[in-house]
């Protein structure tokens, strides 16, 4: 099985809770990375602060899409 296909496998088996606790997993390994190691974050906050506007855009545009559509 490729990895797409386990992944939607995976993903049809989680409930609503099950997507914010993943959110939330990644949050807080984010800022464990952040406080700990030092060249991640010099590396996360050298870079402008417009990106990742950008990339939150560009990541909501797809489910926007999907919440909106008449289908």
């Amino acid at each position: 099985m490729n990895l797409f296909k386990r992944t939607e496998h995976l993903t049809k088996k989680m409930r609503y809770y099950d997507v914010s606790l993943l959110k939330g997993a990644v949050f807080f390994s984010t800022l464990f990375l952040l406080t700990t190691w030092d060249w991640f974050r010099e590396f996360a906050l050298s870079i402008a602060w417009y990106w990742y506007l950008i990339l939150a855009i560009a990541c909501m545009i797809p489910l926007f899409k999907k919440m909106f559509s008449d289908e």
